[in-house]
């Protein structure tokens, strides 16, 4: 994402960018993720340029997004709603180690019932000073544990115990969509747990398509897909199958309480 929003911006090659993030990482010792948002600081103010909230949300209009997005949610809802008689809703979230400010930005905000990445602190005339959420591959499966709690917000405790009819969403019911490596902790968390995943990819890729077949092998998620979201996709018709499957899993949950709760009663 910042390859064609926050780089050009301040007139850095993206290659170039993230080579002295990489290195400022191995030098230091430090958390990838940290290196590049402090990087990106110091190019910014090397660069004389101001990027506060509202300068990074305005990037967004150049964040490009695969065939079909912006589409693909009033289907994928309608799809739900018509195969569960209205019984069962979607809730679409975003975990991503890419800037919150940019991706508030976007046009399918609105999609999202959370949008968890990473954040800068800003002063008060909106320079960025220090991060203030922190987003990578492995710290990306506590959003999964707050979704699957509901405690969605930042300040709310995730480390207690919750029995598991209390949680809000079952792991069960959910499907991670990811595009590659940084998405394996995820993968993994959701489909130990009940859940599935799904691969995507770019089209004439061979190196997405390497991760795919890799994250296949290993049995890190259900299917693969390029990543095509129009109507008629492999990707729609693979998602579908899984929606299908989570429907189910819920009736039977719910006739199975109806079957217990029957015999709580007079015997027939």
């Amino acid at each position: 994402m910042q390859e064609y929003t926050v780089l050009p911006a301040i007139g850095m090659d993206a290659a170039a960018f993230w080579r002295e993030a990489e290195e400022l990482a191995r030098r230091e010792q430090a958390d990838p993720m940290l290196a590049y948002l402090k990087l990106l600081i110091d190019r910014i103010e090397a660069a004389g340029q101001h990027l506060g909230p509202g300068d990074l949300r305005s990037l967004a209009t150049r964040i490009r997004f695969f065939p079909g997005v912006e589409e693909w949610f009033d289907r994928i809802d309608a799809y739900v709603r018509d195969r569960s008689d209205g019984r069962v809703r979607v809730e679409h979230y975003i975990i991503s180690a890419g800037l919150r400010e940019i991706l508030e930005g976007c046009s399918i905000r609105h999609r999202f019932r959370r949008i968890y990445a990473s954040q800068y602190f800003f002063d008060q005339h909106g320079v960025a000073r220090f991060p203030k959420v922190v987003i990578n591959d492995t710290t990306k499966t506590q959003y999964l544990f707050r979704i699957n709690k509901g405690r969605l917000d930042l300040h709310q405790e995730i480390n207690e115990h919750m029995p598991e009819q209390e949680r809000r969403i079952p792991f069960s019911q959910m499907l991670y969509i990811g595009d590659g490596l940084t998405d394996v902790p995820c993968m993994t968390v959701t489909r130990m747990n009940g859940g599935f995943a799904i691969a995507v990819r770019p089209p004439r890729n061979r190196r997405a398509h390497a991760v795919c077949k890799e994250l296949l092998a290993g049995d890190r998620i259900d299917y693969h897909a390029i990543a095509d979201y129009r109507e008629g996709s492999a990707l729609e018709a693979r998602v579908r199958l899984i929606l299908d499957l989570i429907i189910a899993r819920i009736r039977h949950a719910k006739e199975r309480f109806r079957s217990r709760q029957a015999l709580s009663g007079k015997a027939q």
